[in-house]
């Protein structure tokens, strides 16, 4: 796999990871409201980092989007 998508997909597992530690503080009985407040900023951090790098990325030419719908050899 290529260091870049592989980059991608570690800080993606990261974003769900923050967000599951944030549900399991709020959900538990007298959780800390602190240590929910701190997962859910994580979240928010890398999804803000996540998409500057894609628009880094793009920019630069090193990911390229691709058409679901691409026309058929005509």
């Amino acid at each position: 796999m290529e260091p870049v998508k592989l980059l991608i997909l570690v800080i993606f597992a990261l974003i769900v990871w923050s967000f599951g530690s944030a549900a399991w503080y709020l959900t538990r009985k007298g959780g800390d409201s602190r240590k929910f407040a701190r997962a859910l900023t994580w979240r928010v951090a890398l999804s803000v980092g996540l998409f500057i790098l894609l628009y880094v990325l793009y920019r630069n030419g090193l990911i390229k989007p691709y058409s679901v719908y691409a026309p058929l050899g005509r």
